[in-house]
């Protein structure tokens, strides 16, 4: 059985998904872009801009499970070009500063052509 996590601070899932669900004591958290959740637009900007809007939509999901960044065990990244890797990472490393498992890689097209997706794992009681 699992326990399904929506909020309307970030963007609502736009096909046959959840936000993110939880199963025991871990989350599983889709991969979130950078929609503006106020409006449902495409946040535009640089690697930068994108990605800080990413990590607004991470936070709010993780708040609505009563968590926050440090419970993060392992992301997923997706960038559209890695050459923006060290500007996403710039980001990327004032939010995930518990340093979690980490994979990321280059992804020909993303949804709605954006710059990058993050997904995440995280765990619901860190004391376990």
């Amino acid at each position: 059985m699992f326990k399904v996590i929506q909020t309307d601070k970030a963007p609502a899932a736009i096909g046959p998904y959840s936000q993110a669900l939880i199963h025991g004591n871990l989350m599983f958290a889709s991969g979130q872009i950078p929609i503006n959740p106020e409006n449902g637009q495409l946040v535009e900007g640089d690697i930068k801009v994108q990605t800080t809007q990413v990590m607004k939509n991470i936070s709010a999901v993780l708040g609505a499970a009563g968590i926050g960044f440090e419970n993060v065990i392992k992301t997923t990244c997706f960038l559209k070009d890695m050459d923006d890797f060290a500007a996403f990472n710039e980001i990327y490393a004032q939010y995930f500063t518990g340093k979690p498992a980490r994979s990321c890689v280059a992804a020909q097209k993303l949804p709605k052509d954006v710059l990058c997706e993050v997904e995440i794992i995280a765990v619901l009681d860190i004391s376990k």
